[in-house]
């Protein structure tokens, strides 16, 4: 039996935490800036930063469905905030190579909590009816985060404190959704069957499972290598410092959040299968106008129409995944949340290729030849699209 929902003001504080979930999306420009303020670090190095942060999604997705069962979905994503706090609380005290690889690891950590427990705990504030319409507004509210976190890191070095004030910000924003969050009576639903690793890592035995995890891979690595080259990309071609070659990510997270507004919308008119096909076509038009062009407006048009083409897709291989195995919806669940360590394989390989060759133009070489795995998954989305479980 569906138990009595909360009245609308309690969904505010669970909304607010799409909002710090977004903050992990600011590494990838913050490993630029790491980078310049120690002088003798490379693209290789630098970009490493990403692994202490993105491993933890593919190491304690399971275990995290573990602990939820446990001490329940409220608990679960108050520890992530305390833990967004502590991360970022680091750099305050204390800013060189060593901290900020630990303060990344618990980004990471915490948002791995995050991203596991937020979703189901919108059920719990919710009723049935409403829930596809809450968790859409709580990834337009995550992806306002990662729009304006390259804005606020912009103005914060211009200011005496540095790029760093940024830590402290968040490090704020984290500790008030932690108490408010705290003070919102929730009465948690019934945990669900227990999950295990045997049961989660069963499911790559069905093929499909497998290609859309390697899938959500691409697609979060791609992410977090965009934002990390990118910027350095505006910096070599159009010649911009950091700190206005930074902004150039905002423009990639609002073509993405304006992509997943429109997207939303078409979606309710049109075919999953056909929205990805051209989708995926699409981002690959922005690659080539990333390659081809110079202008600092035609940089931007092309980051944008990467954007929009990308903006739909982890949705769309997530719910397609679901779908193919409804009955198994918390384990697929775990298991693509696993596929966030992307984050972590991507990135340094891009930091290879532009030492390697000089040129962030490698970078984007890489990302293009990842990109057309996401090409052939074409067949397989199609094929998923057209079995019997779906409309």
């Amino acid at each position: 039996m569906e138990q009595k929902k909360i009245s609308g003001i309690h969904v505010l504080p669970v909304m607010f935490g799409f909002f710090v979930m977004g903050f992990v999306d600011i590494i990838g420009l913050a490993i630029n800036y790491v980078k310049q303020d120690f002088d003798s670090m490379t693209d290789t190095v630098a970009n490493r930063l990403t692994i202490s942060c993105y491993v933890w999604f593919l190491l304690l997705s399971v275990p995290t469905v573990m602990l939820i069962n446990k001490v329940g979905r409220k608990h679960t994503v108050l520890l992530s905030f305390f833990l967004h706090v502590i991360a970022l609380g680091i750099p305050v005290i204390s800013y060189d190579f060593s901290h900020i690889l630990v303060a990344f690891a618990f980004v990471g950590i915490g948002n791995t909590f995050l991203q596991v427990a937020l979703n189901p705990l919108v059920t719990d504030v919710v009723s049935t009816k409403k829930l596809t319409g809450t968790l859409t507004l709580g990834q337009f509210v995550k992806a306002v985060c990662s729009f304006l976190g390259p804005i606020l890191t912009t103005w914060a070095a211009g200011t005496v404190y540095g790029w760093k004030l940024v830590f402290p910000v968040y490090a704020l924003t984290s500790l008030i959704a932690l108490l408010w969050l705290w003070l919102t009576p929730i009465q948690p639903s019934r945990s669900g069957a227990s999950v295990s690793f045997g049961a989660t890592l069963g499911l790559f035995r069905d093929r499909y499972i497998a290609w859309f995890f390697i899938g959500i891979l691409v697609l979060v690595g791609v992410d977090v290598g965009m934002n990390a080259t990118f910027p350095k990309l505006l910096m070599e071609k159009c010649g911009l410092p950091l700190s206005e070659a930074g902004l150039g990510n905002s423009v990639y997270f609002f073509a993405r959040t304006l992509g997943a507004f429109v997207g939303g919308m078409l979606l309710l008119n049109y075919a999953e299968v056909k929205f990805y096909t051209y989708s995926v076509f699409v981002a690959i038009v922005g690659l080539l106008g990333m390659f081809l062009l110079d202008s600092l407006w035609g940089m931007l048009v092309s980051v944008s129409i990467f954007g929009l083409g990308y903006a739909n897709l982890f949705a769309i291989v997530f719910s397609l995944s679901m779908k193919r195995m409804p009955d198994k919806a918390n384990e697929v669940s775990a298991l693509l949340i696993m596929g966030v360590s992307g984050g972590a394989v991507v990135t340094p390989a891009l930091g290879v290729a532009s030492d390697h060759f000089g040129t962030q133009l490698a970078a984007i070489a890489v990302i293009a030849l990842v990109w057309f795995y996401m090409v052939w998954l074409i067949k397989p989305v199609q094929r998923t699209y057209l079995s019997g479980n779906l409309r």
